[in-house]
């Protein structure tokens, strides 16, 4: 099938450019996974909270927007499972599970699937649509995250709030901005080769 071909099928994804195969499917998970893993790493501690601010969310964002919505999960599956084995790939060279911020892997999961479905509808492929995507897999990661970042620590909702998501709502808006341009413009460029 060519780049073309797929570009003005419905439904399609990045990963779609590709030629089908199991062996694609597998290396596209895997590769979600070390990039979250890799983006991850890239984490700056925030004074009074336990939730680092870092790369993995957008990374989670785009490998869902990328893959879709079933290669989007397992790759973030994945990505937590290994994790949670010892794999010291969460912020900050973390693992395990009993941390206060595996909330927000869990919501990663579930974001990465629900902006995957959102791609398969075109959302990423204008900048006010990707724009839309990113805030809702955001607001998706942040309800999981800051009620499980309140269980852990025994913080209220309130407390919460204030230390797992108001610090970050900057840092979310410029990295929606940044796939707002990313994401339109790889199927632009795409649309000029096929």
């Amino acid at each position: 099938m060519s780049a073309a071909s797929v570009i003005s099928r419905p439904g399609a994804v990045l990963a779609d450019l590709l030629p089908a195969s199991r062996t694609k499917d597998i290396a596209l998970v895997v590769g979600g996974a070390a990039l979250t893993g890799i983006a991850a790493q890239i984490a700056v501690p925030v004074p009074g909270s336990p939730v680092p601010v870092s790369g993995q969310t957008f990374a989670a964002l785009l490998v869902g927007t990328a893959l879709g919505a079933r290669r989007g999960f397992l790759a973030l599956a994945l990505y937590a499972v290994a994790g949670m084995a010892g794999v010291p790939w969460f912020a900050q060279a973390t693992s395990g599970f009993g941390m206060p911020s595996f909330g927000y892997i869990l919501g990663m999961m579930l974001a990465a699937t629900v902006v995957g479905a959102l791609a398969r509808g075109g959302a990423d492929r204008s900048a006010v649509r990707t724009a839309g995507a990113m805030a809702a897999g955001s607001v998706i990661i942040y309800a999981v995250g800051v009620p499980y970042l309140a269980l852990a620590t025994g913080m209220t909702l309130s407390q919460a709030v204030a230390a797992g998501l108001t610090p970050f709502l900057i840092g979310d808006a410029l990295k929606a901005a940044l796939a707002m341009g990313a994401l339109p413009a790889a199927w632009k460029l795409i649309g000029r080769r096929g």
